[in-house]
């Protein structure tokens, strides 16, 4: 659980601590030894290739490799949005079936759906903006599966809360419990929830086989649905103190880099727009945390408001921002994102191809 926000120097010594091989075998539970980094991941504090080269700065690529696997999940999951950009939040593979409504279950909501360790995990997400990754997927399966609900609003409604809120792993990851970025929809049962939380709840509307489960109606309990209004409330505007002499230097909510060009002297500036809070909104724990994180940044001030609408943008010798899905509007120059494997083309199939040709990079560029 996140309590309070890391500088880069507190990070590495959790990098340094952390157990990649515990981390394999005990994921999956609640309780896992998970390293805890993926807000600092989302939002660009902390590269993919930084993490993997610093893991593997210790630990033999065996040990590394099931933590590198997931990383390049996120891999996967970005380069198809650098490619395919808004089509991430259609079906994207297949259309989802059946649908009964496009809103959420009351009692996700409300955290009160009887699965004492699932509603534990809804009241987490709202207090403190962390579930465990496993827990996501149960709340998915619920929603699109069990309450037919379609995967679009109820995505965004976790992204919403979640302070490692990233778009394409939050959308594509609720697509492939839906079914829709995958070839089959992901279903769990009570004796799933308690082997992964070690737990013993029975008699709950999960207590099924899967034979059962996958035929079943939509229990009472997932029946009532709400319509959701989801809002960003925003800084108000400050006064900014730029030298038009100066390069200017446009950051996002997701390219929060301490070390991106540290050794040019440049204006630097959050832009936080608001008809992208507007799309995309989060919940106030969500912003605070972006907002924390760039006062961990030397000399980024914040701008609300439209990149175009930034007054004297002609004025500066140069712009740069990084290249990414939420920059493609962004004016002057924009540099190459920082993919663990840039050799690797684009992903065009699954994720299983996708890693086996990073597998081999991987394999080729690290020593014995």
């Amino acid at each position: 659980m996140i309590t309070s926000v890391k500088s880069l120097k507190e990070l590495n010594n959790d990098i340094d601590r952390l157990d990649p091989v515990a981390y394999g075998q005990t994921r999956n539970y609640l309780d896992g030894a998970v390293s805890k980094l993926s807000p600092y991941i989302s939002r660009g504090f902390i590269t993919l290739p930084y993490l993997k080269d610093r893991i593997l700065s210790r630990v033999s690529l065996p040990d590394a490799e099931s933590f590198i696997y997931e990383l390049c999940w996120r891999e996967y999951f970005q380069r198809i949005w650098f490619a395919q950009g808004d089509k991430i939040f259609t079906d994207f593979k297949n259309k989802q079936l059946p649908i009964a409504h496009y809103h959420l279950p009351q009692v996700l909501l409300e955290a009160t759906t009887g699965i004492h360790v699932i509603d534990e995990q809804l009241k987490s997400l709202y207090s403190s903006g962390y579930m465990h990754n496993h827990a996501r997927m149960y709340i998915a399966s619920l929603a699109c599966n069990i309450a037919r609900a379609h995967w679009l609003v109820p995505s965004r409604w976790l992204y919403y809360h979640l302070l490692d809120g990233d778009l394409a792993s939050n959308a594509l990851s609720w697509q492939w419990v839906a079914g829709t970025f995958s070839s089959k929809k992901y279903y769990f049962n009570q004796n799933n929830v308690n082997t992964y939380s070690r737990t013993v709840q029975q008699h709950t509307f999960m207590d099924f086989s899967y034979e059962e489960i996958m035929k079943m109606n939509t229990p009472p309990a997932l029946q009532e649905t709400s319509e959701l209004t989801l809002k960003t409330i925003l800084p108000k505007p400050t006064s900014l103190s730029l030298d038009y002499t100066k390069s200017l230097f446009l950051y996002t909510s997701y390219t929060l880099d301490p070390q991106w060009r540290t050794n040019t002297n440049a204006n630097r500036l959050l832009v936080l727009e608001p008809s992208h809070f507007n799309s995309f909104p989060v919940s106030d724990n969500a912003l605070n945390f972006i907002l924390s994180l760039a006062e961990k940044i030397n000399d980024l001030q914040v701008y609300v408001g439209e990149v175009t609408n930034l007054p004297g943008l002609e004025e500066f010798p140069e712009i740069i921002s990084k290249q990414h899905p939420t920059t493609q509007h962004f004016p002057g120059h924009k540099d190459e994102p920082a993919w663990m494997f840039p050799e690797v083309p684009e992903p065009r199939g699954s994720f299983t191809g996708f890693w086996k040709s990073c597998e081999k990079v991987l394999i080729r560029n690290t020593p014995i």
